[in-house]
């Protein structure tokens, strides 16, 4: 048996983020194990925790979906240093912990809510024509609804959209089966009065939930994009509103590093049973 914990991330209140089931000291699990698990829970990720084979890291996380494995996701960072810590990891440095995954070293800070330094893209600049007009037409918008486009790919491919305002975002109604294997997220400003600055929503049938409720792979990719530019240096992000979501992703750009920060609450803990 292993200890399980399901943890709610970038919400303050109950059932309204996005979930990550956490399984705890998994270095005995086959590969088959945690993708089976992975496809079973069918949440858009579940993680395992290891022990770290780099001495800078606290541990080793691998990150899947119901499709695969991923380097890198936002949401399952914070909820897996969230459950690290709650069953009592101590970190080399009080203030931080290092999460080590495919796509490296991952610091998450600690205070009053965990935020993750944004990896390195693995792909960015511009659209092109091709790309920009499928992602277009799937999305059921028009050419002119599109500000500016761009690669953000942290790991998951992601390709972002800036569109003109919240209402524009939430009003997209994309055609899943036309996707083909395109993961695109769409950000737009609310208005100055709003608690949030921008809306987001993030698109990616294939891997699990073809819409994820709150992600921060995403907003991560967004701030590196915009923050500082197009976005103020600090701001808070609304996702999963059409979704029946609350969710809120806390956004820093602090020198040229972007910090991704949210809350979370262990909603669900256990054990699960793995071995046949």
């Amino acid at each position: 048996m292993h200890a399980l914990r399901q943890v709610d991330v970038f919400s303050a209140e109950p059932l309204l983020g996005n979930p990550v089931a956490v399984v705890h000291d998994a270095d005995d699990l086959t590969e088959e194990q945690m993708a089976a698990f992975a496809r079973w829970t069918n949440l858009s990720e579940t993680t395992f925790l290891l022990r770290p084979s780099d001495p800078a890291a606290d541990y080793r996380l691998r990150i899947w979906t119901p499709g695969g494995e991923l380097p890198f996701a936002g949401h399952p960072t914070l909820g897996s240093a969230h459950a690290w810590l709650e069953a009592g990891g101590v970190p080399a440095a009080a203030e931080r912990v290092v999460q080590e995954c495919g796509a490296g070293l991952v610091d998450v800070r600690r205070g009053d809510r965990l935020a993750f330094a944004a990896p390195p893209l693995t792909r960015s600049g511009p659209v092109d024509r091709a790309d920009l007009d499928h992602a277009v037409r799937v999305l059921g918008l028009q050419r002119a609804d599109v500000v500016d486009a761009a690669w953000i790919d942290n790991g998951p491919g992601w390709m972002g959209l800036l569109l003109p305002d919240a209402a524009t975002v939430l009003d997209c109604r994309p055609d899943f089966g036309a996707f083909d294997g395109l993961k695109v997220g769409v950000v737009g400003p609310h208005r100055d009065d709003s608690e949030c600055a921008v809306e987001v929503r993030a698109f990616c049938p294939g891997y699990g939930p073809a819409e994820d409720p709150v992600t921060g792979s995403l907003n991560a990719g967004v701030a590196q994009w915009l923050a500082g530019s197009r976005l103020p240096a600090s701001y808070v992000a609304a996702q999963g509103t059409v979704l029946g979501r609350r969710g809120r992703v806390h956004v820093e750009l602090a020198g040229d590093v972007v910090w991704v920060g949210g809350d979370t609450r262990t909603t669900i803990s256990g054990s699960v049973g793995l071995s046949r």
